[in-house]
């Protein structure tokens, strides 16, 4: 009864803002595309013209309950924090406590790139655009569940392999913007967690808000993670601590609080009376720092005309509107935050699975308000996803592969002990009620133990439910006189990338 009240209020005090918008329509657009994609829940935020005019939650808060998530209820928005990290800069900046192009190594003497001279060259800006060199989501493997602290993980940058010329390409870099929080923590003496609750969670009243998940405390209306099997079935796994690597991804909000963040960047810092950044802070974020390439003999989808990375934004047009946006992807959530700021239009949409029709529902959403034609874009993106995921026959592949029957090589005396890995650390084999293990020194997490599966190579089992891998395998690998000299890691997947972890044995 709460829930229909609600919408009627908002479908009734929205009229002012977008007469042309049917939001019961548009109701009814979301919750079928939340069925057609199989995802759990999800979480729908829209503001136009200063005013939240449409929040709502759809299907289950956890596939084991009956729950249904609403406007406050708690998502991590992951990447989407890399906004906040560059606003906080922009203050830093306006209050003279550093300057855009201020050299890294000067605040941060231990930072270094795969270069000496380089990591010399590296300012503020360069941390925040993706343009240092490193290759997308290469070296995510560091901090990933990981033990270590914020500065242990930006003291193993320098250890990633260079993907391309030093601001002279584009690679999205995690990494970057938790050296990003390493700064701010370092300029001002407080945590990341301490500067964005005093800097935007309090003064916007984003009173849902959390940036830990030892902070959810005795709120219940919190969602939860999903990964998916084989037979594409949700099933839940715990959230993951990611304390250290907070300026990244730490953040965890609610459509109702992150329609208050768009309305403050749409009205380019101002709350009230309040100016939390200026408009040369504002212009500096929504400026390229580092442009893609653009098909201009063929639009894609949405009509780009141009795009590329401001300061901890994505920038570019929709069908001719400007358009600031960014994504956001943690274990079973993923998330996308949409603006077009010449129409001060927003949406935020917020899920706990990992086959998520965010860019979906966004889209249809910008074109009721644009007027456009009633495109179908859940029913064309989810055969195109279906498509792709079916494409991907890697794991089938080298399963299809393996030799059956054979035995190993090497003896199991010579495969246990210590490996390490410049950019990782110690792994260690192990022997343990007959079965091998292999550990992990800084995440425990990805324990796993070992099953024989083709002549030297064993098949990862891991001890935790993984949201974004699943198969993998490790090769011991010899020197011609039957030496062991390392391991190497095949574990097939779009986002962590083992292969830089291969270790050598101690």
């Amino acid at each position: 009864m709460k829930k229909i009240l609600f919408l009627s209020i908002v479908f009734i005090s929205t009229a002012v803002f977008a007469q042309k918008v049917d939001y019961k329509a548009l109701d009814k657009y979301i919750s079928q595309t939340q069925k057609d994609w199989n995802i759990p829940g999800l979480s729908v935020g829209i503001v136009k013209d200063g005013k939240i005019v449409f929040e709502k939650g759809y299907g289950q808060m956890d596939v084991n309950k009956k729950q249904q998530p609403d406007e406050h209820t708690l998502y991590a928005i992951a990447s989407n924090t890399k906004a906040f990290t560059a606003a906080i800069m922009a203050q830093l900046v306006e209050e003279g406590k550093v300057n855009w192009k201020d050299k890294v190594q000067d605040h941060l003497p231990y930072f270094e790139l795969y270069d000496p001279a380089i990591s010399r060259l590296v300012t503020i800006e360069d941390l925040l655009s993706h343009n240092v060199g490193l290759g997308t989501f290469s070296g995510d493997v560091i901090w990933y569940k990981s033990e270590l602290s914020t500065e242990e993980v930006v003291k193993r940058i320098k250890f990633v392999p260079q993907a391309y010329g030093f601001r002279d390409g584009y690679g999205y870099s995690n990494l970057m913007f938790i050296t990003a929080g390493a700064l701010i923590e370092k300029v001002t003496g407080k945590s990341f967690k301490e500067n964005v609750t005093e800097r935007f969670l309090n003064p916007l009243e984003m009173d849902d808000t959390v940036v830990s998940i030892q902070d959810f405390g005795n709120n219940t209306n919190v969602a939860t993670p999903h990964a998916m099997d084989a037979d594409n079935k949700n099933y839940a796994i715990p959230w993951v601590g990611w304390d250290n690597v907070q300026s990244t991804g730490g953040i965890i909000s609610s459509v109702h609080d992150m329609s208050k963040w768009m309305i403050l960047n749409m009205n380019h810092g101002v709350k009230d009376q309040d100016t939390l950044f200026s408009n040369y802070s504002r212009n500096n974020m929504w400026n390229l720092h580092n442009s893609f390439g653009v098909n201009q003999v063929k639009r894609n989808a949405t009509g780009s005309q141009y795009a590329g990375y401001g300061l901890g934004w994505f920038l570019g047009d929709y069908y001719g509107n400007f358009r600031v946006r960014h994504g956001g992807g943690y274990d079973g959530m993923i998330s996308t935050v949409q603006m077009l700021p010449d129409e001060n239009l927003g949406v935020v949409v917020l899920t706990n699975g990992v086959k998520a029709p965010t860019n979906a529902i966004a889209y249809y959403i910008l074109d009721r308000f644009l007027n456009r034609g009633k495109k179908d874009w859940s029913k064309e993106m989810l055969e195109s996803y279906d498509t792709w995921k079916a494409s991907d026959t890697r794991i089938e592949e080298r399963k299809a592969k393996q030799i059956k029957g054979t035995q190993p090589i090497l003896k199991k005396d010579a495969i246990l002990g210590t490996y390490h890995a410049d950019i990782y650390g110690d792994f260690e084999v192990a022997e343990k009620d007959g079965k091998l293990q292999l550990l992990w020194e800084h995440t425990p997490l990805l324990n796993s133990s070992l099953k024989h599966f083709n002549y030297d190579s064993y098949e990862i089992q891991w001890e935790e439910p993984q949201a974004w891998f699943s198969f993998g395998t490790i090769k011991f690998e010899s020197d011609a006189y039957g030496k062991v000299t390392g391991i190497t890691f095949d574990i097939p997947n779009d986002d962590f990338f083992f292969d830089e972890m291969n270790a050598l044995k101690k």
